[in-house]
């Protein structure tokens, strides 16, 4: 039996917020002498938060553009790895106390959570002809993607809290 709309929907909702939820507790318990070291390239444990929250604001714009038929206006940043885009946010949503930040980016999740819930399943993945490159761009695509991403965030947070 095929997966409907709305369980997809469900899926990817809850996905997100349990691997969000498992940042974050990892996050609140990291010893204070790890909350400043850089274990990604460049990032210590508020640069990676900030990312977090900067791509919540971005897919909150995101959305509604794609909505409105129009290409999200973050595609103006496309690089292989975002490099420069993820730089302004971070720049941007930094924040000098851990739990300030922490929930912070609970909020910014909880912002883009509450749009995409008033959403009907379908809005998720209507084709509205938007492309970049070929590729189709839908909300669900973009939520995927920042599922993928912060899978991958959490395995390395993972890794690093454990060294």
């Amino acid at each position: 039996m095929r997966e409907t709309a709305q369980q997809k929907k469900d899926q990817l909702l809850s996905g997100l917020l349990e691997v969000r939820r498992q940042i974050l507790d990892l996050a609140g318990a990291l010893p204070l002498e790890k909350q400043n070291v850089a274990y990604l390239g460049e990032w210590d444990i508020y640069g990676m938060l900030a990312h977090l929250a900067g791509w919540d604001f971005t897919n909150i714009q995101a959305v509604e553009q794609i909505r409105s038929g129009s290409v999200p206006e973050f595609y103006q940043y496309a690089s292989p790895d975002w490099r420069a885009y993820n730089a302004q946010l971070v720049a941007k949503y930094r924040m000098d106390e851990l739990d300030t930040l922490v929930n912070f980016v609970r909020a910014t999740q909880q912002t883009l959570l509450k749009i995409i819930t008033a959403l009907q399943p379908e809005e998720l993945y209507k084709d509205r002809g938007i492309r970049i490159r070929g590729y189709k761009i839908t909300i669900a695509r973009l939520l995927e993607a920042e599922l993928k991403d912060e899978r991958v965030h959490l395995a390395q947070l993972e890794a690093f809290a454990a060294s």
